[in-house]
């Protein structure tokens, strides 16, 4: 689905001017009316306008995250209504990895594409990955809001809501290749030890810099690390042989 859109984004930019191509960061001034279906509440979310300038600013990356973080909120009292939080959660991990193709973020980003068009391709990722009728309406309203350029921070932020609500504490994996499943296991019981976390939720991550071994990253907002990589034993071993100008290749 990923290589169809990204023929359909490659197609329909090279019929566009290059200087109409750039994304723009267009923000709707009206309250949002996030009524997903007659079975779900309506939330009602008021939106800042900011005007974006070349490398933001700290009030507007502010701004930006407190918009995503009510989008993150109303998604997650209607996947919570619904009793569809884990759906949900893992519908938006589709998300983010359809959005995270440059080709396809800059499809949906560009003022130029209609919107219909741009539903119409929802539509089809949609059923090939099989989204809640809820998620696909969510992404829609971005779509109509033109809030498209906030779709990864609020996956960000919707991941941390669904935490919270579930007592799910988050353990990033990074290694060189990836770990077996119970090795995975036994990294996550180990969390859950040190944390008392109801449920541990490991996402792993693939990262060649280390080596060998894996590094485990959770609590809040990653501030606490387990280091069991080669790269960090390397170091150490340069350390103690007064090696500290010797720079480890990546």
């Amino acid at each position: 689905m990923a290589s169809a859109l990204q023929n359909a984004a490659v197609s329909l930019q090279s019929k566009i001017p290059p200087s109409a191509r750039l994304p723009t960061n267009l923000t709707s001034p009206k309250p949002l009316n996030l009524s997903f279906s007659a079975t779900f509440p309506s939330l009602n979310l008021s939106t800042t306008t900011t005007s974006r300038h070349r490398g933001g600013s700290a009030s507007g990356a502010r701004m930006s995250a407190t918009a995503a973080g009510s989008y993150a909120a109303a998604l997650a009292d209607v996947a919570k209504s619904n009793n569809t939080l884990d759906a949900t959660s893992s519908d938006m991990d589709k998300v983010d990895k359809l959005f995270s193709d440059p080709a396809v973020y800059g499809f949906f980003a560009n003022p130029t594409v209609g919107t219909e068009k741009k539903r119409q391709v929802v539509d089809e990722f949609a059923k090939s990955s099989t989204l809640q009728p809820h998620t696909v309406n969510f992404v829609n309203i971005l779509i109509d809001a033109k809030r498209i350029d906030l779709v990864k921070d609020i996956v960000k932020e919707f991941e941390m809501v669904y935490n919270r609500l579930t007592d799910t504490e988050l353990a990033v994996v990074s290694s060189v290749v990836p770990l077996e499943s119970q090795h995975m296991a036994q990294i996550a019981k180990q969390v859950q030890k040190l944390t008392g976390a109801k449920n541990v939720r490991v996402k792993p991550v693939i990262d060649s810099s280390l080596v060998a071994g894996f590094t485990v990253r959770y609590g809040n907002s990653g501030s606490k690390l387990i280091d069991m990589s080669v790269k960090k034993q390397l170091e150490e071993i340069a350390a103690q042989l007064d090696l500290s100008d010797i720079e480890l290749a990546a």
